[in-house]
């Protein structure tokens, strides 16, 4: 586990600046940016979606982030994850996070931990969240990821992207009108997820991905707007439309059925 370093809980006369933007709108306010300030955001994985969410929600002024993440920095990384640049290659993902994310607000918590998850280890990594970001391209990690935040009662926000297509999601499956992350993706445990190095994928639409997670992360902290769990919302980068699906309720769901 890396270092962690300290935030500061009350709004200073920086802050008051910094975040004079979010606070004049009245949907957020200064009560909000508090909340914000507060909130303990947990980012799994710091790749093609992680690696802009993590800086938006930096630069939102979220007090405390943890980054999960076992991999190190490879120069195929460059072409989408915006938090790197060549001379970090072959560093820690967690550590260049940090230091990038230092360079933005030094006053947000910055937590990292260089693991993989697995059942073993994440109801103890997510457990004092108040939202939880997945953007890994691995189908068992998702669902590990789902079950705990579902068992946890933490909102998710799961995003992916492949080629030109991208697809996000929030989850409260602990709600009686609300599905988990099984209820849409079922829970064949074989199933294989498909990586961007096996199939490809645009940059710039990891960046739409990333960023639009990083808004239902502070949607989820500062609600404003239409409440969007239940729904997927879909995104087409090569004729650049974006669909929204409602996602119904699985009785028969082994994760949220009651």
């Amino acid at each position: 586990m890396g270092a962690v370093t300290t935030a500061s809980t009350s709004l200073s006369d920086a802050d008051l600046s910094r975040f004079a933007r979010h606070i004049v709108l009245k949907e957020i306010g200064g009560a909000g940016q508090m909340a914000l300030r507060r909130a303990h955001v947990i980012v799994i994985g710091a790749g093609g979606i992680g690696s802009p969410a993590l800086q938006y929600l930096v630069a939102a002024g979220i007090g405390r982030i943890t980054i999960v993440d076992d991999d190190a920095v490879d120069l195929s990384n460059l072409q989408r994850q915006t938090l790197f640049g060549t001379a970090d290659i072959g560093a820690a993902k967690t550590d260049a996070s940090a230091a990038a994310l230092a360079r933005i607000d030094p006053d947000v918590a910055v937590e990292r931990r260089r693991t993989r998850i697995a059942a073993d280890n994440v109801h103890e990594i997510l457990a004092d969240a108040d939202v939880v970001l997945d953007g890994t391209d691995n189908f068992a990690t998702r669902l590990t990821v789902a079950d705990a935040a579902l068992a946890l009662r933490i909102p998710l926000v799961s995003a992916a992207v492949s080629q030109f297509e991208g697809q996000l999601g929030v989850y409260r499956g602990w709600e009686s009108n609300k599905p988990c992350y099984r209820c849409f993706v079922g829970h064949d445990p074989e199933r294989e997820g498909v990586s961007c190095a096996e199939v490809g994928v645009l940059g710039a639409m990891a960046g739409v991905m990333g960023s639009l997670a990083a808004l239902e992360v502070v949607r989820a902290i500062v609600p404003f707007g239409e409440d969007t769990a239940g729904t997927l919302l879909l995104a087409d980068g090569l004729s650049l439309r974006f669909r929204t699906i409602r996602l119904p309720k699985d009785p028969g769901c082994p994760g949220c059925a009651v």
